[in-house]
């Protein structure tokens, strides 16, 4: 229980100059144990003392009057864009003889109908000459759905499970209370089941956004799937987002997924060159080169050949599964052969062009606790220099340049060469030192963002709705969250309203383009599609 002392009030008369000494020595004392409280509350994974600012109730605001200021805006109409559904002529009372009539005076009020809507389709009943019997058919929006549910019925569920993440036991409640006749089941079957149209473009996305994107950022987290662990890949830009769950988040399984729903393997140099990088065997890799230059169509095909050859050793069947995966990537053109991998240093998204996460790598320093002055003081030195190396990383990806590109090498190298006090720093600047390639790659592509934020972000979406929902228990079910969770983020980087997307495609009217569509339609006016080519950027000389 930690006790904070009071300093008492002392009158003029007894503030002596030796009083007022103590007391300021008190306060700096005070000030000292608060720090060091603070720093044991962070170390418990606690939260410090707040810092509550003073209340400014009383003040002068200084933006009383903007108007006409630089800076200053009109403030907006918020109805001008409202679609007007009924429109009501409210009379005046009471009206003096000899009034003039001056128009009217609009008010706006906005509300919504959240009430059942159902239609009974009288459907004419023949029977031929023949005996058969013909049925007329019903409208084409409710056959594709199938059942008795409608499609805004069925958007509005969808849309309560997969955007607000509504449980399905509230979804029930909130159908029935409404006065839909509606079981669980039908819930559940309208929220995993019957959603092979979104499935497909769902697949498009990620074949499209790998051959139009120059860097794709990728993260994973834990997902899982009938009491079993599992994990859910997220690969992604501005442009798009896409999920997928698997059982492994090996490097073999991020592979897998680059091939965009293909199943080949390719043995080629590209593929060869990677198996002889990671040390595979002189005999298997000369094994592997007499069938250079063929594509196995899938995966039992690829497994026949690895036993036809000897392979027996996991660690060397995993190194060749890994280049055949590859070969097949560049090989069959599923992404640009100058795409970018930036991720968080995880292991497995270490292929093609790696570029690395700075905040990331700056969070292993971030987390040390200087143990007295000389550690502190070397510690906060050294982050101070990596950020404002950072701020004109930042810069120079605005006006690339190549002199400044030399000048930025000259000093990381001078920053994570440095030899502090504390011993355990260290250790981390040199381990730093080691990612230099993957860490400056922007220096070579300033079309790279310099952090991994972007799928840190899209893939909060599926974990709150993990710890909502908790793990999938069907195949369908899994599908269908990644499906929904890939359209969801994608819509909103395309400025598409997502309850507008889903009203669209249920209902059949199809006027939103498909999503790849609208992705090219950015790619071209974009960065995400600089450069073209693997080279490195032309620079130009500076001061």
């Amino acid at each position: 229980m930690s006790v904070t002392l009071k300093i008492p009030q002392i009158s003029d008369e007894e503030r002596t100059p030796l009083v007022a000494a103590l007391l300021e020595i008190v306060q700096v004392q005070q000030d000292l144990i608060q720090e060091l409280r603070d720093e044991i509350a962070r170390l418990k994974g606690q939260k410090p003392k707040p810092r509550i600012k003073p209340s400014s109730l009383g003040k002068k605001s200084r933006n009383k009057d903007r108007k006409g200021m630089p800076g200053s805006r009109s403030k907006r109409n918020k109805t001008e864009r409202l679609e007007i559904h009924e429109t009501v002529v409210v009379e005046a009372h009471n009206v003096p003889k000899e009034s003039k009539f001056r128009g009217y005076e609009n008010f706006t009020v906005q509300d919504l109908l959240l009430q059942p809507f159902n239609t009974l389709y009288r459907r004419e009943r023949w029977t031929t000459p023949q005996g058969e019997d013909i049925v007329a058919p019903l409208p084409m929006k409710i056959r594709t759905l199938g059942g008795h549910f409608g499609p805004t019925l069925h958007c509005f569920i969808i849309y309560q499970y997969y955007h607000s993440h509504v449980t399905q036991p509230l979804i029930l409640e909130q159908l029935l209370e409404l006065g839909i006749d509606i079981s669980a089941g039908q819930v559940n079957h309208i929220i995993v089941e019957g959603n092979e149209l979104f499935h497909k473009e769902k697949d498009e996305i990620l074949q499209v956004g790998l051959k139009i994107s120059g860097y794709v950022n990728v993260d994973d987290t834990g997902a899982r799937h009938q009491g079993r662990n599992g994990y859910c890949t997220h690969i992604g830009n501005e442009m798009f987002a896409w999920f997928q769950s698997t059982d492994s988040k090996s490097r073999i399984n991020f592979l897998e997924l680059l091939r965009a729903g293909a199943n080949n393997y390719a043995l080629n140099s590209k593929a060869l060159d990677y198996m002889n990088e990671r040390k595979l065997p002189k005999a298997q890799l000369e094994g592997l080169a007499s069938f250079s230059n063929i594509v196995l169509e899938d995966e039992a095909a690829w497994q026949a050949l690895l036993k036809s050859l000897g392979f027996t050793n996991n660690r060397h069947i995993r190194i060749a599964t890994e280049g055949a995966l590859l070969g097949a990537i560049l090989e069959l053109g599923f992404i640009r052969p100058d795409l970018v991998i930036l991720s968080d240093d995880a292991g497995q998204f270490d292929v093609l062009l790696h570029a690395l996460c700075w905040i990331h790598a700056e969070r292993s320093i971030n987390r040390l606790v200087g143990f007295n002055d000389s550690q502190r003081s070397a510690l906060e030195g050294i982050r101070t220099q990596i950020w404002e190396f950072y701020e004109e990383l930042k810069t120079y990806k605005h006006n690339p340049c190549e002199n400044k590109k030399q000048q930025l090498e000259k000093k990381f190298d001078a920053i994570f060469s440095s030899h502090t006090s504390y011993a355990t720093l260290n250790k981390i600047l040199k381990r730093i030192r080691k990612n230099k390639s993957e860490l400056l790659l922007a220096l070579d592509r300033p079309d790279i963002p310099l952090h991994n934020n972007a799928s840190e972000t899209d893939i909060r979406e599926y974990v709150k709705k993990r710890k909502i929902s908790g793990s999938t228990r069907s195949d369908l079910g899994r599908r269908s969250r990644d499906t929904f969770a890939s359209l969801k983020k994608t819509t909103r980087k395309l400025g598409v309203g997502f309850w507008v997307y889903l009203n669209d495609r249920l209902v059949g009217k199809n006027l939103i383009p498909r999503l790849t569509d609208l992705m090219k339609q950015l790619a071209e006016k974009s960065l995400v599609n600089f450069p073209k080519t693997n080279a490195p950027l032309p620079m130009r000389l500076c001061a």
